[in-house]
């Protein structure tokens, strides 16, 4: 995870971790010397959060959703597995049935304050990377982008393909991102080279259903990442 995140962040960097959950990819960044805004709407989940960092001034937590406007989101809750959390209705549907997520239930539902990522750059500054891992809801946190940041990522299921498309299809509206993505918790890139939003969308709707998830990286200029 180190290894991955080191090529887009440099030491005092800011990061948005917008779905930090029980914080690995804060850890991972903090460990690159990078300042992080963590992002996590989950009452339970923000209780570990705050006791893990609300000591450390290189974090601050924002217990909000993120989506394409500010107010108010109903998030559906998966008490058994926190870490499919969902704004979006069709995330759970399409998980229903699905291989690989059976027995996946949303069982209860809380209100929680909905912001923007314009509102986050607003609050805390420009970000050199993003990553979006909202279960279903990455296309929304996108369409609450107004202008494009040096590096992002945001998740993608094979049960919502489409949301994955709509995601693609907001950074080339943002900006002339070129874009990798990685498979699971593989933390690697799978094309060891950076494509355009034709040909990585055309790779996302090859993948096997078995595939199951994994996460597209957009960068505004590959030539100055790290190897």
């Amino acid at each position: 995870m180190d290894a991955l995140n080191a090529r887009f962040v440099r030491p005092g960097d800011l990061v948005f971790d917008v779905g930090s959950h029980v914080g690995d990819r804060i850890d991972s960044f903090l460990r690159l010397g990078c300042r992080v805004v963590a992002v996590e709407p989950q009452p339970a989940v923000l209780a570990l959060l705050r006791a893990l960092y609300a000591r450390r001034r290189e974090v601050a937590i924002e217990a909000v959703a993120i989506g394409a406007e500010r107010g108010e989101l109903e998030l559906r809750l998966n008490p058994a597995n926190p870490t499919v959390a969902t704004g979006s209705p069709a995330f759970v549907a399409s998980a229903a049935g699905a291989p690989g997520w059976q027995g996946q239930r949303w069982t209860a539902r809380t209100k929680v304050p909905l912001t923007t990522l314009d509102a986050l750059v607003a609050a805390h500054g420009r970000p050199a990377f993003v990553k979006i891992d909202v279960e279903g809801f990455e296309a929304d946190a996108l369409r609450g982008l107004s202008s494009p940041v040096p590096a992002l990522s945001f998740e993608f299921t094979t049960i919502q393909r489409d949301v994955a498309l709509a995601a693609l299809r907001r950074c080339a509206a943002l900006g002339p991102y070129r874009f990798d993505a990685s498979l699971g918790e593989d933390h690697a890139l799978v094309h060891r080279r950076w494509l355009d939003a034709g040909a990585i969308a055309e790779w996302l709707g090859a993948l096997p259903a078995e595939a199951n998830s994994g996460d597209v990286y957009a960068v505004l200029d590959p030539a100055r990442l790290r190897p």
